[in-house]
């Protein structure tokens, strides 16, 4: 069988260790195992989405109602916007997707950042799309408008809070910037680490409805972070009706559960859950800053549900991540994006006593 030349090329999206293995590995045993590497809230499920698919697992065996009224009405009620401004995605991701299929073939240019979520070039590289990336390490809006008047590429992608590195983009910047790009070019503002975003500060905070009159700009949001539902696969697209109408073209029938949507319909109105996410997640985080200062470590600047550690001298990310799954831990490596660098999730106020312990212990021994 002969497969096209840049599927063979293609990268495979390397994800963290599954649990599964860690345990056979190192012998460990589930209850002391953490898992801070793949941006999970560590409170697991929304109470009420736990009890959503409890009330609901009876209808299981029923196709979902492919209109996805629901859940679109109580976006709709969220952002402020209508039912067909709401495209509902496998996670963010399969959003992602559409948007490059419908838009790309092998004359098409993306434009990204230097360090962002590496699916935006494996699905460009799926259409055998041009890539092309700023040389700033995080997202420069000017530096990216630059690059649009030089190439004047199909897409754009924006990612804020930015994975893996965690900086935002002001919100009057980047309204500004998406002014000055023509309607022939999509914009994709990848917002999935938003909600953290906004509790952090307000001045960041990007909202679906102050885009949909743009017709060339598609907001994109995610139940998988700071829901808890990563493992129900729901994302949504928010954006011009004309523009969400011709991407529901790409989407297949039935592309979510019955159960994933009614968890995500609940997760929505859940705000104790969030609430108690968001101040877990940033009280925490300064721990690992302190952390951080206090054996002189590099950490980035977060907006969003991890923090990043750009390691230097003998310090190696993937020695390191090796001996933290030894102990049961779970980060991310991020060899993979090009970095001497770890990314870690930030778990609950127990799991990160845990993880700094241990990365002192690992770094000390290291340094001497």
């Amino acid at each position: 069988m002969r497969f096209r030349q840049h599927i063979c090329d293609l990268p495979t999206y390397e994800v963290g260790k599954p649990l599964e293995l860690v345990m056979r590995d190192y012998n460990i045993a589930p209850a002391d195992i953490i898992k801070l590497g793949s941006n999970e809230n560590p409170f697991g499920v929304a109470p009420l989405a736990k009890q959503a698919i409890h009330d609901n697992a009876h209808l299981a065996y029923m196709y979902p109602d492919d209109s996805y009224y629901e859940l679109k009405e109580s976006l709709g009620q969220k952002y402020g916007v209508q039912s067909e401004h709401i495209i509902i995605g496998s996670g963010s991701d399969q959003i992602i997707e559409f948007c490059v299929h419908a838009l790309c073939d092998e004359m098409a240019k993306v434009l990204m950042a230097q360090t962002t979520f590496a699916m935006y070039a494996i699905y460009a590289k799926h259409c055998n799309a041009t890539i092309i990336r700023t040389k700033d390490f995080t997202h420069n809006l000017i530096s990216m408008l630059h690059y649009y008047k030089e190439y004047k590429p199909n897409i754009i992608f924006l990612c804020t809070p930015n994975n893996p590195l965690g900086e935002a983009l002001p919100k009057v910047a980047v309204m500004e910037f998406l002014q000055q790009i023509d309607n022939d070019c999509l914009v994709v503002l990848d917002c999935a680490y938003m909600e953290y975003c906004a509790y952090k500060d307000s001045s960041y905070a990007i909202t679906p409805k102050e885009i949909i009159e743009l017709p060339n700009v598609i907001y994109l949001g995610t139940f998988s972070k700071i829901y808890g539902l990563g493992g129900m696969r729901v994302g949504y697209g928010i954006g011009n009706n004309k523009l969400i109408a011709m991407l529901h073209k790409m989407r297949p029938p039935f592309n979510i559960t019955t159960l994933s949507l009614k968890a995500a319909n609940a997760s929505l109105f859940d705000e104790q859950f969030l609430l108690q996410s968001l101040r877990n997640n940033f009280a925490e985080m300064d721990r690992y800053k302190c952390f951080a200062n206090q054996y002189s470590l590099e950490i980035l600047e977060s907006y969003a549900n991890f923090v990043t550690f750009l390691l230097h001298n003998k310090l190696n990310s993937t020695k390191i991540g090796t001996l933290l799954l030894q102990r049961g831990i779970v980060v991310r490596d991020l060899a993979s994006y090009g970095l001497n660098a770890i990314r870690i999730t930030i778990g609950t106020p127990q799991q990160n006593e845990v993880v700094i312990q241990n990365l002192i212990d690992i770094i000390t021994n290291i340094r001497d």
